[in-house]
């Protein structure tokens, strides 16, 4: 613990008291001693006045050091000032984000309940989609029943060309036997008239 000035002072006069009774009680003091008693005394106090004034600096910086802290504390007060605004300025937004959630809830059973409508009509549609594919079932087994009938069909038209292919072969063989009758016919006509050219030539020679 730093000793101040007045304790400084009380410890003095207590020497300058004490110590020359004690050393006179004691036979101690003679001329030379009385000079030495007084030069330690002296040095006493000049190393107490020497303390003294450090302790007069120390207590100096000290005081420095408590304005430095008290002007760092006052900083550190604003500071959390300013944070205390901000973190009312946060409060209030998140009271206000705290409203856009509310109001983003209210609009999410908006749409879950829109959700089990659209839900419902899908349900509907399901039905409706399976009354389709059975009546589309329906039609691909009368399909089927028209390609067999379609088939059979084919089939007789098969034996119809089969049938017509014979007939072009008969009226081929037709043409070909007309082809060879008209020839026959043809060259008998040339015959013919060759032969009535001739006898016509003999009869107008015979006449002249």
């Amino acid at each position: 613990m730093p000793i101040n000035a007045e304790d400084l002072q009380q410890i003095r006069e207590y020497i300058r008291q004490e110590v020359p009774k004690v050393l006179g009680e004691e036979g101690y003091l003679g001329r030379s001693g009385e000079w030495e008693l007084r030069e330690r005394i002296v040095r006493v106090e000049e190393e107490l006045k020497a303390q003294r004034e450090l302790m007069k600096q120390g207590f100096e910086l000290m005081e420095r050091r408590f304005e430095q802290i008290d002007k760092h504390f006052e900083q550190v007060e604003k500071r959390f000032e300013q944070v205390d605004k901000r973190f009312e300025l946060i409060e209030k937004h998140f009271e206000q984000v705290d409203k856009r959630f509310e109001q983003i809830e209210k609009h999410f059973e908006q749409v879950d309940k829109r959700l089990e409508q659209i839900n419902k009509h899908f349900e509907q549609v399901d039905k409706r989609f399976e009354l389709v594919e059975r009546r589309f079932e329906q039609i691909e087994k009368h399909f089927k029943q028209v390609e067999k009938r379609f088939e059979q069909v084919d089939k007789r038209f098969e034996l119809i060309e089969k049938h017509f292919e014979q007939v072009d072969k008969r009226f081929e063989q037709i043409e070909m036997r007309l082809e060879d009758l008209f020839r026959k016919i043809f060259h008998f006509m040339l015959w013919s008239f060759g032969f009535t050219v001739s006898i016509a030539a003999v009869a107008v020679a015979i006449l002249k």
